[in-house]
């Protein structure tokens, strides 16, 4: 066994600072209360006997331990029985002297290992001299004449701290006591050709369309919490040198009844899934015709609220915005206000638990009603306008109603499905919207969709955020990475691979308006380098019927038709 030292009885249970003598021998029903907390308590002559009643035990029985390990090995010629006989005798103490201190515990660790060649008498003296050694260095920390030490030690660590937040000044911190703040951004570098086109496109275009570098995006933001329950973003976009934009600004409550989530500024309208999603997460370059016409720049000013169910299978947004499009001049100025009540009811049906979300099916409607000035002002846009490039980033808008005269009022309703299978994802979306007009001009009403499915070559698939009922970020399984290995020969990863294609289709001719009419193909390959980093590439094979536009203008010609195709590259990076 392993003696224990007298000196560690009595500074144990006389002399121990506080922390080491405030353990409680709960589950012992011979051991002493809790001892006092003044660091020189002195127990009662009782507490004390008990103690060493308590570890004569302790001793005993690790002393019976001792000898049925030594005891030789079980003869081959002996029974099951007669073997299960001994094997089934306790081999630890009784439950009620298992409540052992941490220094107990660490020598009766050492003392329960079944040596493999070495006697038990050897392990019982190594842990002797490992608790002896542990002994020493606690005494040496903890002893009277270290307390001054441990004073200096604690003021030096005080004074580097104060030189590490005296330095702080030269970075970023929070403005408020009760508020955190968040660096974020994104950066999206495109190149653009134009290999076939036709004159149709050239008129669209007001020139014959010119192969492009441009960086599409370059937005950098901060968002935040503020005390108590508030919080708020603010992005700011310039890609556009000369025409610098803001994007998401807000402030909003989280954890409201009712409501849960209130937000106040300029945020996306709830309708179009491909336009809720983030940019950075969208499997193609350019978002499809129809979510594009009729939701434009998607963001505008207003109040919405958003919430989610308990259990994740529904959520829902809504709210009220201005129509005007206030990115670029931050100002609504009229008296018509032009008002649209939208909202979004959105479901995770199925969503596989087993392999964490590999497998997932969503369904949503959404629907807005707005009342544009039909006539427009001196001041403010008629705002019953719906136009789009032909999915790629071209320099005008080739499908383009103008804004049209004498909406009373334009509504839409749109459904959105997806369904995910690991690798796999099929995505479908349409869209319809009425514009009733007054004055004895005809309505006129649109429509579109699209549908596109997705493949990972690499195994990944596309992550599904319930809350939003929004795409998530990619992945990959093996970031990708070039490194020379020991023997100078180059080692990596290939990141994440996807593939994709999608058929988009979009009406917006109807009564008197010739917004032109578009069919298109789009095959597109993803690689993603890393979760934050990676490039796409995408080829648009499409048609645009009976279009009055001109350089961008809505019915500003007669109706024409074009062909053409548009290749597509972009480098991303979001942090």
């Amino acid at each position: 066994m392993f003696p224990l030292p007298s000196r560690w009885i009595a500074r144990g249970a006389f002399l121990a600072p506080a922390a080491l003598c405030s353990v409680a021998w709960a589950d012992d029903p011979v051991a002493p209360a809790p001892v006092a907390s003044a660091a020189d308590s002195v127990v009662s002559a009782e507490d004390f006997a008990a103690l060493v009643n308590r570890l004569d035990r302790a001793e005993a029985e690790v002393r019976s331990l001792r000898t049925r390990l030594d005891t030789p090995p079980v003869a081959a010629a002996q029974s099951y029985t007669e073997r299960a006989s001994l094997t089934s005798a306790p081999l630890f103490r009784s439950a009620a002297l298992q409540d052992v201190t941490p220094a107990d515990k660490g020598v009766a660790d050492q003392a329960l290992i079944i040596p493999g060649e070495e006697s038990s008498t050897a392990a019982s003296e190594a842990g002797d001299s490992d608790f002896e050694a542990r002994l020493t260095e606690l005494e040496e920390l903890f002893g009277d004449g270290n307390s001054e030490a441990l004073d200096e030690e604690f003021e030096s660590l005080s004074e580097r701290i104060d030189d590490v937040e005296g330095g702080l000044s030269k970075y970023v911190t929070r403005g408020t006591k009760n508020s955190k703040v968040q660096l974020f951004g994104r950066l999206h570098a495109d190149y653009y050709a134009f290999p076939d086109t036709d004159d149709g496109a050239a008129r669209f275009e007001g020139e014959n369309p010119q192969d492009r570098f441009l960086f599409r995006r370059l937005r950098i933001g901060v968002k935040g919490d503020i005390n108590t329950n508030m919080f708020y973003k603010m992005e700011t976009e310039f890609a556009s040198v000369n025409d610098f934009e803001v994007r998401d600004v807000y402030f909003g409550f989280r954890d409201l009844p009712i409501l849960q989530t209130l937000t106040i500024g300029n945020q996306k309208r709830p309708y179009g899934l491909d336009h809720l999603n983030s940019s950075r997460y969208n499997v193609f370059i350019g978002r499809p015709n129809v979510i594009e016409a009729f939701n434009e720049d998607a963001r505008r000013l207003g109040i919405a609220s958003y919430g989610v169910s308990d259990d994740l299978r529904y959520n829902w947004r809504y709210g009220i915005w201005n129509l005007e499009r206030i990115q670029d001049d931050g100002i609504y100025i009229g008296d018509a206000y032009q008002l649209q009540v939208a909202g979004r009811l959105a479901t995770t049906y199925w969503w596989d638990e087993c392999s964490d979300g590999r497998g997932y099916g969503h369904f949503a409607v959404s629907g807005t009603v707005a009342d544009p000035d039909e006539t427009g002002g001196p001041l403010n846009n008629n705002e019953a306008r719906f136009r789009t490039r032909p999915e790629a980033r071209t320099g005008d808008r080739w499908l383009n109603t103008g804004r049209i005269d004498d909406v009373e009022r334009f509504s839409l309703v749109g459904l959105e499905h997806v369904l995910n299978y690991g690798a796999v994802q099929w995505v479908t979306e349409a869209q319809v919207l009425s514009n009733n007009r007054n004055n004895g001009a005809e309505d006129a009403t649109f429509h579109g969709a699209y549908t596109y499915v997705s493949y990972f070559l690499t195994g990944e698939h596309m992550p599904w955020n319930r809350e939003s009922g929004t795409l998530g970020r990619v992945k990959p399984h093996e970031d990708f990475f070039l490194v020379r290995d020991c023997n100078g020969r180059c080692g990596g990863g290939w990141g994440a691979w996807q593939v994709a294609a999608r058929y988009s289709y979009l009406d917006m001719n109807d009564a008197d308006v010739f917004g032109g009419k578009a069919d298109s193909l789009t095959l597109g390959v993803n690689w993603y380098w890393n979760d934050a980093a990676g490039m796409q590439f995408n080829w648009v094979n499409g048609a645009i019927r009976d279009s009055a536009v001109v350089a961008g203008v809505g019915g500003a010609g007669v109706p024409t038709d074009s062909r053409y195709d548009i290749l597509g590259v972009r480098f991303r990076l979001d942090f």
